[in-house]
């Protein structure tokens, strides 16, 4: 019998969401003749609303927030490094507005929203995760990006919505070869493209994750380079020349993988319960063009989950 998930059987975990990615997904597959009572296009705000309907009735969670991300060009880690990033573009006009659409519709349902204008969601998500971790409460991060595994601690999970994929710190560790958090570690010697983080040169994931696993932290491995010359796996002496000529590099690659803390946040869990502002619920709906149907499947739904709260 496979030893069961904590977070996911447990009713008062704290959902941490990376809306982000749900929005990308609403713009890239639902109709682009989607629009808003004013006929500006909508594909990704429904996309986005849809996600989070089904998130709700399904898993009936009391606490959440929704993390988004507004800092592309001006994330404190372009400060560390001006290229992070750089190979991505900004999203167009018609999306930027439905990212405000998805986050006032968030609020109004009562879903705690946040952002920042130098913080990134996965920082955000990371503080929050620290905050439940100390409470002693499970988090459930939901998101399908791994760089986030590196939050989760005993009992917490990941889970990739649409696939329906849920893992936990010892599911993490099977499938990437390395703890939680030695994640942002790994990232730090082999780089990442998506994000334009350099990393060592022909130093892949595998042996990254073998070197981790040997040394157990960066500090430890690069302390210990010439004896990784003596490790018995292929190319052993050539990974420890990359890792000394590329030591700078790691550790200027480690200040982007991970957490920079966002002091701002809320640190008392009991206000990230669902609370609907009727008034704002209208208002959006308004905006938005919702029909009777669409108006009441949602008062339906949070209806249901103030009962049982």
């Amino acid at each position: 019998m496979k030893p069961s998930i904590a977070a996911k059987s447990d009713p008062d975990a704290f959902y941490l969401i990376d809306s982000s990615i749900y929005i990308f997904r609403g713009w890239h597959s639902m109709p682009a003749s989607m629009t808003d009572n004013n006929g500006r296009p909508a594909n990704a705000t429904f996309g986005f609303i849809e996600f989070l309907y089904q998130l709700l009735s399904r898993r009936k969670p009391k606490l959440v927030a929704c993390a988004f991300d507004e800092s592309l060009n001006t994330s404190a880690r372009n400060d560390i490094y001006p290229l992070y990033k750089a190979n991505r573009t900004s999203a167009p006009p018609d999306l930027k507005n439905q990212f405000q659409q998805c986050k006032a519709f968030s609020q109004a349902i009562g879903l705690t929203s946040l952002s920042s204008g130098t913080l990134e969601a996965d920082d955000i998500i990371g503080t929050l995760a620290g905050i439940s971790q100390r409470d002693g409460t499970h988090c459930v991060i939901v998101s399908a990006d791994k760089d986030l595994c590196q939050f989760i601690g005993e009992g917490d999970a990941v889970w990739n919505f649409a696939r329906d994929l849920w893992l936990d710190a010892r599911l993490i560790e099977k499938r990437f070869g390395v703890r939680p958090q030695q994640i942002a570690d790994s990232l730090a010697i082999t780089g990442d493209k998506v994000d334009n983080i350099p990393g060592v040169p022909g130093v892949g994931t595998a042996t990254a994750a073998r070197l981790l696993v040997k040394w157990g932290n960066l500090t430890a491995l690069l302390d210990n380079t010439d004896k990784v010359a003596a490790m018995k796996f292929r190319g052993a002496s050539r990974v420890a020349a990359l890792l000394k000529e590329h030591a700078d590099t790691i550790w200027l690659s480690r200040q982007l993988t991970g957490l920079i803390p966002d002091h701002s946040v809320n640190p008392t869990l009991a206000d990230y319960r669902i609370t609907p502002d009727t008034e704002a619920m209208e208002t959006v709906f308004d905006q938005l063009g919702f029909n009777d149907k669409r108006r009441t499947r949602w008062h339906d739904l949070l209806n249901q989950h103030n009962a049982s709260a």
